[in-house]
Parts: structure tokens; sequence; C-alpha cells
């Protein structure tokens, strides 16, 4: 009897014991054919994927992306090149206030920040789908890096699938300048040394905006605050430093902070033809890239400021409407996988900071990452630095409102 009765508890353990895994095993196999089906689901679908269109070099990785998808996929990526991001946003707006719920005329947005939450609070996106793409699950660790999860303050849930990542950087010609100033408060120091030097895009361009962010963070004493939404804080008490900076910045600054330029594109001319003497960008090889191209000269190089600068991940999302919802999410892994990875991150094609986990990679594809030319001017993961975190997206749109206000012409 005893030894029956040890018998069946043994038998009854290993059964429970078998549980997790065959239940691990069972939703594989279901997650692996609902990919499967919406593989299938896909095939033969165009997908308009609305992105800024603003530099060449990424425009053609975009289109080296759709010609490798339609071959593997029969998927057709076709790209809408946008000066905003915010025009797609309203479109998506649009066509649920006139009541076009499905089929409509976007399918698949390069995103993040304030435009990210304006769609989720207004439930124009479709998801939670990013946790379900294979790529995702393989490669990608959310623990990595908070901005992978929370963007912009906002939280991601799924809505949105990562892209890369990006953080200023700056440019200078160490031909003329062989030590640049490493802060905020150097670069004021240096642009009232040499006046017309000095300059940053206009807001809203998104890099001028992000030079007001990195800005406030070093000038204004309540930095925690910048965590929390704009409208439920002293929002000029925190601000206050930051205008006054500018009214002094602005007085030295290139054609004396009467006119701004346009973007980094419009910087990177302004530093080759030496009418200012640094530049800014968010794509840390954008110095490296430019040199190759013959628009900068082989002795421009790239820094960062002592206290780190401003970082943060970009997105893809789908609208709740999109009519190739299959074929978005196909797209959308397909830039999670290595191959596509890697190509992004090379410096002379992009050099854009892969989202993908490097200790989840297989060998072979680590040996690739490793492998990858850096450029002369593109500055290692080391020698970025800290990254600062981006302020509650709400804060984007109130400091453009109150720079409109004050130096807008």
């Amino acid at each position: 009897m005893r030894k029956s009765f040890v018998a069946a508890s043994i038998a009854a353990t290993l059964a429970l014991s078998s549980l997790p895994t065959l239940a691990t095993s069972t939703q594989t196999n279901a997650s692996q054919q609902s990919w499967q089906n919406t593989l299938q689901q896909a095939k033969g679908q165009t997908v308009y994927f609305n992105a800024w269109g603003g530099a060449d070099n990424i425009n053609d990785y975009i289109q080296w992306a759709a010609d490798r998808i339609k071959a593997e996929y029969d998927v057709t990526l076709k790209q809408v090149k946008l000066t905003d991001t915010s025009d797609a946003v309203n479109r998506v707006l649009a066509e649920k206030a006139a009541g076009k719920n499905s089929n409509g005329s976007i399918d698949l947005i390069w995103l993040n920040g304030e435009n990210f939450r304006a769609m989720k609070d207004n439930n124009l996106l479709f998801g939670p789908f990013s946790k379900s793409l294979p790529n995702y699950i393989t490669y990608v660790d959310e623990n990595a890096r908070q901005s992978l999860t929370q963007d912009f303050g906002t939280p991601v849930d799924g809505m949105e699938s990562p892209w890369g990542m990006a953080q200023v950087i700056f440019m200078h010609d160490t031909a003329t300048l062989s030590n640049p100033p490493k802060s905020i408060a150097d670069l004021l120091t240096y642009a009232k040394a040499h006046p017309g030097r000095i300059t940053y895009p206009e807001p809203p361009q998104f890099l001028g905006s992000t030079f007001l962010k990195q800005a406030l963070y070093e000038l204004t004493p309540y930095r925690k605050a910048l965590s929390q939404p704009a409208d439920t804080v002293d929002f000029d008490k925190i601000t206050a430093p930051l205008w006054a900076y500018l009214d002094q910045l602005h007085q030295v600054a290139w054609r004396n902070g009467q006119t701004f330029p346009s973007s980094s594109e419009e910087m990177v001319r302004l530093l080759d033809d030496q009418e200012i003497d640094i530049a800014l960008s968010f794509d840390i090889s954008s110095a490296s890239v430019q040199i190759d191209k013959g628009n900068l000269p082989d002795t421009v190089r790239s820094y960062v400021f002592t206290g780190g600068t401003i970082g943060n991940t970009h997105f893809l999302a789908i609208p709740y409407n999109s009519g190739a919802k299959a074929g978005a999410q196909v797209i959308a892994n397909f830039m999670l996988s290595p191959e596509a990875q890697i190509k992004k991150q090379t410096p002379t094609v992009w050099g854009d900071l892969s989202v993908l986990s490097y200790a989840k990679l297989p060998a072979a594809e680590q040996a690739k990452f490793d492998a990858l030319p850096r450029g002369i001017a593109t500055l290692s993961i080391e020698e970025l630095g800290q990254t600062l975190p981006e302020p509650h997206s709400s804060w984007v749109g109130a400091l453009e409102s109150e720079w409109r206000k004050r130096y807008a012409q």
C-alpha cells in the first residue's frame, strides 16, 4: 500500500511539474500560428508608411527596407515623406471625426513623444501589438532602457514598436575650434566671446525644441518637475532661467537671433561654410555621414556635453483605422530584425543606435555589430556618456508656445 501511494505521488508530481512546460509550449505554438496567420494576411498588402523625409540617407534606408520586405514577404512599403509628423496625427484624427474607421490613409507612422501621446490619448492606435512581434520577443530587453517602455513619460503599453535610439551630439571643426564648449553655460560664454558663431534650429523643428529641453535641464534647479505634466507645475518659475539665458544668447547669436536655421541639415551647411562654429544633430553618425558625402571637411568631429545630453527612443505605430494592419506588423517586425538593425546602425547608412539587446543576439549577429565601421567622427557608446531623460511630452508644446511668444519674428 505504501509503495503504491509513493508511486502515485511521484507520478502526480511529475505530471504537475510538466504542466508549465506544456503550457509554455502551447502558448509558443499558438503565437507562432498567430504570426503565420499575420504573414498570410499581409501578402499583397500595400502599407503607406508616413515618416519624416528630411534626410536623404534615411529615405534611402527606408527604400532598402522596402525592397527587402517586398522580396521576402510580398508586402509593398510606400513612404509618405513628412515635414512634420503632427500632420499625420492630425489626418488620422480628422478621419476619426469623419467616421472613417477603416481603410484609413495611413498604415504605419514613425513617431514618439507628444505625437504618440496625442494618438494614444485620442484612441487613434491599433494594438497592443509590439510585444507579439517575433523579433521583439526574441531580441528586445525592456529592462535595458526606460525609454523602451516610457515614451517621453507616456507608457508605451505595446502600442508602438521601438525602431531606434538617438542622442543629441554636437559637431565642430577641429581645424578652427580645438576646445569646444562642453555645457550650456559654456556655450553662452563662447557665444559672447565669438559673436555670430552660435545658433540652434528654430522650434518647433524637433532639434530646436530639443535644444530648449537640453538648456532647461541644465539651467533649472527644478529638474524633477520636468517628469511631470507641464500644466501641473509652476511653469514660469521652472523655465525662468531658460528665457533669461536665451535673452542673452540671442543678442550674440548668428544673425543676432533674428533668424534661425530650419534644420540640422542647414546647420551642417553653415558649419561647412564656416558661418557657425557648432552644429547639432540627433544622429550620432551625422558628422561621419556628411564627411563621407563630401558635405563636411574630414577635420570635423562630434562630442557631447560633460553632464550628458538628451536621448530617446523612436517608434513605429499603427493607426486604429489602417486597412493593412497585418502588413504594417510585418514591416515593424522586419525593422527589428538583426539584419535591418545592423544596416541601420552602419554609420554611412544611418548610424542610428540599435534597440536590440546585444546579450540576446546570437554570437554571429554580435560579431556583425562588432565589425561595424564607426566612422571617423562617430562617438562610441562609451564616449556618448550619460543619456539625459526626455521631459514629459507635454513640455514640448509648452516650451514651443512660450518660445514663439518671446522670439518668433
